[in-house]
């Protein structure tokens, strides 16, 4: 029984998951941070209001509060932004800078010296005009 749960445990993709959770949650920090103390403060100064959550909605006696849906929405929109613009992008052109370009495939046909068609490399013959090719 505890085998089972020691292969389960040293297995890789059940160590890559946890150090990736990890790593996410610290990450996830760093992203707050960065969108909390830098980009909504230098949004605050354009617009002058630092949230929406005043924006409220009276409905027969009941509070529609669509200004913290906005404050939520805005939210995950700037931070969505951040890991692109701050991870996603530097991290696809370096992974790009060390890529090696794939060859290309070599052709499978060539053209008939007499009629032009399109027939496959390895043919004697061609299949449209019987024409010798050499």
């Amino acid at each position: 029984m505890l085998k089972g749960f020691r292969d389960f445990i040293l297995r890789g993709n059940v160590v890559d998951l946890a150090v990736a959770v990890v790593i996410g949650a610290a990450f996830g920090s760093v992203v707050t941070a960065l969108v909390g103390d830098l980009i909504t403060p230098l949004i605050t100064a354009i617009v002058h209001k630092p949230d929406f959550s005043y924006l409220i909605l009276d409905v027969h006696g009941g509070k529609i509060k669509y200004g913290d849906f906005l404050n939520a929405l805005i939210s995950f929109l700037l931070i969505a932004a951040a890991v692109y613009f701050f991870v996603v992008l530097p991290v696809n052109t370096l992974l790009n800078k060390f890529k090696k370009p794939v060859p290309a495939a070599p052709p499978s046909t060539k053209p008939c010296p007499e009629c032009l068609s399109d027939i496959p490399v390895a043919a004697k013959r061609c299949s449209h005009c019987t024409q010798l090719v050499a």
